[in-house]
């Protein structure tokens, strides 16, 4: 009797270039990216903005295509193209029909392995890019997460922007782009994933053919990051004030990392998490209100941002204090039920994607080394208590915190005001 074929398989190619896919049934599309472990907390201070550039230039011709050709090429069989850059990933990916999974290799080994960088197009990238900075900066509920990082991790490469800053960009040269192409676009830094309408064993012998001038040397490691805390407040004329209160939080792999994702959920991750029904819904003070997890290869961050009127800025925060020391005493069944149960539901959702399934194969082979089965992170959701979570919130809400304030920010406590009040 045959052995089934396993719908998960993983080839690690003697270049180093690992590549990993999923046949999923009962679809015709394929999903297919290129994920690098690079980010913008693999650049030095005088490159700070590189990988977002290099992502916007991937797109802008190769030796064998023009910036045209390559959106008239993907479009042509009525596919999509796209990339994002993160603070440890770069990823290029397309979504096409199966007939057409070769194209997609073949474009996305073209624009990572022989794109030419000509002048023309880069100077008319750059000024893309000083737009973009510009709006970040025009959007105060955006651009108070890059000022809460950086304040999180100051002088750091983790703590800075991933879009770069406005001198930088202005002032970077052809050769910094290319440069840090060469050493971090490695064949052992790469993850090439697929899933949809596909066979292994093909899309291997496409990368094998479309990648193989990915250079071999092994890319410089990421400065480790070392948080610190603080406080930015920039005082705008604006109707609301942004506000951003974090903490240090975990990494992948850690012990607390699934309580920590359940406390956020529990925290404010809906419309029937604590901070939601005590900010807005009893108290009216906000119309925004959430809190997230962002962990890292190494540590992590948790924060919870609110948009708030300048009237209303005085109460809010004694309020969100006084749930962050509730949390570390009072979870319920019932609510880490309703929070396991929003998690849960959010992971099994993503897995009939092809693009969210892509993704999750390259992100948990760099960050674990092999794919994780669904079945075990039930597993490990269904194993956290209420103990696991009080634990978490404990561990992060007796730190050292970083706050964050833009707008009309007289009436927001300072950052020592709220280390006195989450300290008593």
């Amino acid at each position: 009797m045959t052995e089934p074929v396993p719908a998960i398989r993983l080839t690690r190619l003697p270049s180093g270039l690992t590549v990993v896919t999923e046949r999923m049934e009962r679809v015709e599309t394929v999903s297919l990216g290129a994920y690098v472990a690079a980010g913008s907390r693999h650049e030095n201070a005088a490159e700070n903005g590189v990988s977002h550039f290099l992502e916007h230039m991937a797109f802008k011709g190769t030796e064998r295509r023009t910036a045209a050709a390559i959106a008239e090429e993907i479009e042509a069989v009525g596919g999509h193209l796209n990339a994002y850059t993160a603070r440890e990933q770069t990823a290029y990916y397309a979504k096409v029909l199966k007939e057409d999974t070769g194209l997609a290799a073949d474009i996305i080994g073209d624009i990572l392995t022989h794109s030419t960088f000509e002048p023309e197009e880069l100077e008319r990238e750059r000024g893309v890019i000083l737009q973009e900075i510009g709006q970040a900066n025009d959007t105060p509920d955006d651009i108070i997460f890059d000022r809460f990082q950086e304040a999180a991790y100051p002088d750091q490469p983790i703590g800075r922007p991933v879009l770069g800053l406005e001198a930088g960009i202005r002032e970077m040269p052809r050769g910094t782009l290319t440069g840090y192409m060469r050493r971090h676009y490695s064949a052992g830094n790469v993850v090439v994933a697929a899933a949809g309408a596909l066979d292994h064993d093909a899309v291997v012998e496409l990368v094998q053919r479309h990648f193989a001038d990915l250079p071999a040397d092994p890319p410089p490691a990421a400065l480790a990051a070392a948080y610190a805390g603080g406080e930015f407040r920039e005082a705008r004329d604006l109707d609301q004030v942004h506000i951003v209160l974090g903490f240090p939080s975990v990494g992948y792999g850690e012990r607390d990392y699934y309580p920590t994702l359940l406390l956020s959920t529990l925290l404010g991750g809906g419309m029937s998490s604590r901070l939601f029904q005590e900010v807005r819904e009893k108290r009216g003070l906000v119309y925004s209100v959430y809190s997230f997890a962002s962990p890292f290869m190494d540590g992590g961050l948790f924060g919870i941002y609110a948009g708030t009127g300048e009237s209303e800025a005085a109460e809010l925060m004694p309020v969100t204090l006084e749930e962050l020391r509730k949390v570390q005493h009072g979870v319920t069944e019932a609510e880490l039920a309703r929070a396991r149960a929003q998690v849960k539901a959010s992971l099994l959702m993503s897995l009939e994607s092809t693009g969210s399934r892509c993704e999750q194969l390259a992100r948990q082979m760099q960050v674990f080394g092999r794919v994780v089965p669904t079945q075990e992170t039930v597993a490990k959701l269904n194993a956290v208590t209420v103990a696991d979570v009080e634990r978490a919130a404990a561990r992060h809400f007796r730190a050292t915190p970083t706050l964050a304030v833009l707008g009309p920010a007289e009436r927001v406590p300072g950052l020592a005001s709220v280390t006195e009040a989450l300290a008593a």
